[in-house]
């Protein structure tokens, strides 16, 4: 099952994604569920299930949000594909754990939203990943559980903002958070239709090229990992989002640089769950 969040006639609303069209599950289960984190919160996907007949608008006639608006956070993996390390050329050991960050929500938009390049620098970069959705609270989760606490998988752009990423010597949640320089979308797939420990194809794709190619099998911590290793710390919450780390061949890597440049369009994509597609634009 495909759900998703958008805006249809000026109304913030969430639905089905069934072919090309969408069913309204807002409108017949918004008294109960008034936003998807909501159904989310209360397992409520079979019930859902038994209203995604017949689509209730065009997917073109629907403006696509984040699919998950009121998360309480947004966590994400850094250098989880094994060719990322030697990518720096800084001589930095292999990292014993996960290296972790935070999103903040207003640093995402939705599918087919613009991103924005900020005022503060061109070294504009994107970063296509997977998106673990959070649908089971969990606190110091076993590896052999962690899948169970998986609502399902959507698509992000991790936006970065490469030279903000140096501004500390620790941290790098200056170049990670500027406004709407990331994406996430355009829908989740239930966890139900697609097994979040299936082997995926992740690519990304700037100007119709390809610039990123790899599978989840290669991951170095795995999506299991990842839920044990980070509920040892925090609980995680129904509606929580995981960024599970990008592959090789970010525009900041290539040689020469290739940053992002307004007009520029960036797809994200993993057939089995579909494309995440932003246009670039300059920040106003």
């Amino acid at each position: 099952m495909r759900l998703a969040t958008f805006k249809v006639n000026g109304k913030e609303t969430y639905g089905a994604v069934i072919d090309d069209g969408v069913v309204d599950l807002g409108k017949t289960l918004g008294a109960k569920y008034p936003k998807l984190i909501d159904l989310i919160r209360a397992g409520a996907l079979a019930e859902a299930k038994t209203l995604a007949r017949s689509p209730d608008h065009k997917l073109s006639d629907v403006e696509f949000l984040p699919p998950v608006p009121g998360t309480e956070k947004i966590l994400c993996v850094g250098i989880n594909y094994p060719e990322r390390n030697a990518e720096y050329k800084d001589g930095r050991e292999k990292p014993k754990y996960p290296n972790l960050f935070v999103r903040f929500p207003g640093s995402v938009v939705g599918h087919e939203h613009p991103i924005l390049r900020p005022k503060a620098s061109e070294q504009f970069d994107y970063e296509g990943e997977i998106v673990i959705v959070i649908g089971k609270e969990g606190r110091n989760i076993p590896r052999e559980k962690a899948l169970s606490h998986v609502f399902g998988l959507t698509l992000g752009n991790e936006g970065s903002v490469r030279d903000w990423l140096r501004h500390g010597t620790l941290n790098v949640t200056q170049g990670k958070n500027f406004d709407n320089s990331g994406s996430i979308g355009p829908w989740i797939v239930t966890s139900d239709s697609l097994d979040p420990g299936a082997d995926l194809h992740l690519m990304t794709r700037v100007n119709g090229v390809l610039r990123q190619d790899d599978r989840t099998s290669r991951l170095t911590w795995d999506f299991a990992e990842l839920i044990r290793y980070i509920s040892m710390f925090t609980t995680l919450k129904p509606g929580d989002l995981l960024f599970t780390g990008t592959p090789t061949g970010a525009g900041g890597h290539q040689k020469p640089p290739q940053w992002l440049v307004p007009g520029d369009v960036v797809e994200v994509e993993v057939p089995q769950i579909g494309v995440l597609s932003n246009t670039v634009a300059d920040e106003a």
